[in-house]
């Protein structure tokens, strides 16, 4: 029994034990959440009333607006406007198979939209935005906004999108803007900017080079939302921050009447103001519209614009390379006139020169010719001589002090600047590869096909345009695309009366018997100095290939270089037109039309409606016709 009793004991004094324990830890227990509590309640009030906040309501980011690119008057190139647009979030999309289609549905994407979007989808990080539609018609807009609920990852905002009101005149100048990829994305060290729907950046041309002047800083829409997303109300907005505007050189009028004059042809126009430098047109056609690109180019588009062989998508004043022809003579002048030779003296033209066992030949029978004559008709038996006389290594010089294979300080994505031959020039070029250059040494042979623009000379037309204009000028010219400029650069060294004796030459070209007498200035009082240009594409025997009947590629080049008023320059330019069979025939004609602009847009205007009548339309129908058949061959092959 004894034994008993301290057993219960023993018990009792353990229970009373463990019951102590116990009521210690739920005391503790309570303690310790009280605190918890407390201190959610008091000292982490402020981060939880902020994370409900942001429950509650939140931030639609609100694409900052571009600065405005305008002309040298003030006139607006590149713009924006408002617009609606909708995105795809990656990271919040659920069900792909449902949302696209009915997203597609609703803003009447092409089958060419919808695989845009699914490609983007796979290559995406991230909650980097897919962009599904820019510039969205208010309807198609706001049968998406109530629908969003049954859209998960689909966003609907409110913005600005790019607007170019010239369209393809100013597309190879200003470029296009586009969404940020990766690599634009990493290169920028993981901007967020480039992650907010509707932020675009420039892709090309001037809206790349200047796109930290051009990009703006955010905004936002803040909305309070339910738990389910759906919008309450429009709370206050944080505004955006619009980038900087861009003046340039540029005469807007000038650029669009330049792009129209061109027609259909291939080519490039460049206009400079003599006395500053000034960029006043910079044309290069055909060209894309960069509307197009900003709401984002379908892959049958840039298809057709990449495959087609006049090669709408390059910059031909800057990145295309031509031989020069006969535009370089006037240049060639000076450097003989540098070196001694005699204004006054005779060559014998009778359809060629003789040099070995090899016959070069000219463009006519010229007879007994001197400088002035040889320019005007373009003889290409006087240069041949007296190029031959004094050396290639003399012209050369004369060719880089006025532009040819120069590089210039442009805000330009990249430029093409040709070659300058010489005898070093071939030394090197034979040792870098000798498959390209056989013989090393510089021969006379080259000496005769450089002095008439042929061989292995090759420049761009703005290089052409800048030679033209420091002939003009005598002025060491720069051309400028930034800004309006007021004053004239320091003179180039020329002899003035070699000068005057090249001048008078250029203008007989135009205003008497030579090359480009059918595009007189149409005034009594104005005229245009200017030297006509062939640029052979290719050695060929037969001639009908390089006439109408020929293939459009092998056809030569046309080009002609100019200044006007041909007694006091303020104009100059160049003009190129790409199998264009002569620079009389195609090149000149449009400069004509291009300086009757600049003294009376009236006249000039009303030659262009006669022409555009003939070419089936202005240059923003026709751009507009070949987009709506693009578009229609796209969802017929669908």
């Amino acid at each position: 029994m004894k034994h008993v009793r301290l057993t219960n004991v023993h018990q009792s004094i353990t229970f009373s034990r463990r019951m102590m324990l116990l009521g210690a830890a739920e005391a503790a227990v309570g303690a310790l959440m009280i605190g918890r509590l407390g201190w959610l309640a008091v000292a982490q009030n402020e981060k939880y009333q902020l994370l409900s906040e942001s429950n509650r309501v939140q931030l639609i980011p609100v694409p900052p607006r571009r600065g405005w690119i305008i002309d040298r008057n003030g006139k607006p190139i590149a713009i924006n406007r408002a617009s609606f647009r909708v995105d795809i979030i990656p990271q919040q999309l659920t069900d792909a198979k449902t949302v696209i289609p009915k997203v597609a549905e609703l803003l009447k994407l092409d089958a060419d939209d919808v695989e845009r979007i699914e490609d983007d989808l796979k290559t995406t990080r991230g909650f980097r935005p897919v962009p599904v539609a820019d510039n969205v018609p208010y309807e198609h807009y706001a049968a998406i906004t109530v629908r969003l609920p049954e859209l998960p990852g689909v966003a609907a905002s409110r913005g600005f999108t790019r607007y170019y009101p010239a369209g393809a005149a100013v597309g190879q100048l200003v470029g296009y803007v586009g969404t940020a990829n990766s690599t634009e994305y990493e290169a920028e060290g993981k901007n967020p900017l480039l992650l907010v729907p509707g932020v675009k950046i420039g892709k090309e041309g001037l809206e790349k080079t200047l796109e930290q002047t051009l990009r703006g800083q955010p905004g936002g829409q803040r909305v309070e939302v339910t738990a389910r997303g759906k919008i309450v109300k429009e709370l206050d907005p944080k505004p955006d921050r619009s980038g900087g505007t861009v003046q340039l050189a540029i005469d807007a009028e000038l650029q669009e009447f330049a792009a129209r004059r061109m027609g259909e042809e291939s080519g490039s126009c460049v206009i400079l103001d003599c006395l500053t430098g000034d960029i006043l047109a910079l044309v290069s056609m055909p060209a894309y519209d960069p509307n197009s690109f900003s709401d984002g180019v379908g892959r049958t588009e840039w298809k057709t614009l990449s495959e087609d062989p006049r090669k709408p998508l390059l910059n031909k004043v800057l990145n295309a390379l031509y031989p020069p022809g006969s535009t370089i003579k006037p240049m060639g002048a000076l450097a003989l006139l540098e070196h001694g030779i005699d204004p006054k003296a005779h060559v014998f033209c009778g359809g060629g020169y003789q040099l070995g066992n090899r016959f070069f030949r000219c463009l006519g029978r010229h007879g007994s010719i001197n400088m002035h004559r040889a320019i005007a008709k373009s003889c290409n038996t006087y240069f041949y001589a007296m190029s031959n006389r004094i050396g290639y290594d003399k012209v050369a010089p004369m060719a880089r002090r006025l532009g040819l294979g120069e590089k210039f300080d442009l805000p330009v994505v990249s430029q093409n600047y040709g070659t300058v031959p010489d005898s070093e020039w071939k030394r090197r070029k034979f040792e870098q590869n000798r498959r390209i250059v056989e013989r090393p040494d510089w021969t006379n042979s080259d000496t005769l096909n450089a002095a008439i623009g042929q061989g292995f000379l090759i420049v761009n037309p703005l290089q052409l345009a800048v030679m033209s204009a420091r002939i003009a000028s005598g002025r060491d010219l720069q051309p400028l695309l930034l800004g309006v400029h007021k004053t004239s650069p320091k003179l180039i060294g020329l002899d003035p009366k070699h000068i005057e004796t090249v001048h008078h030459a250029m203008w007989e070209v135009v205003n008497g018997d030579g090359t480009a007498g059918a595009s007189r200035l149409p005034f009594p009082d104005i005229q245009m100095s200017g030297k006509t240009g062939t640029a052979q594409v290719r050695r060929i025997g037969a001639s009908a290939s390089r006439g109408q009947g020929g293939e459009w590629k092998y056809r030569d080049h046309g080009l002609f270089v100019f200044f006007a008023p041909s007694d006091k320059p303020r104009y100059a330019g160049a003009v190129v037109i790409e199998h264009g069979m002569g620079g009389a025939r195609a090149a000149a004609p449009v400069a004509k039309d291009v300086l009757t602009f600049l003294f009376d847009r009236a006249k000039a205007m009303q030659s262009l409606a006669a022409l555009e009548q003939q070419w089936g339309g202005t240059l923003a129908e026709r751009t507009a016709r070949r987009a709506a058949a693009i578009k229609a061959a796209a969802a017929a092959a669908t």
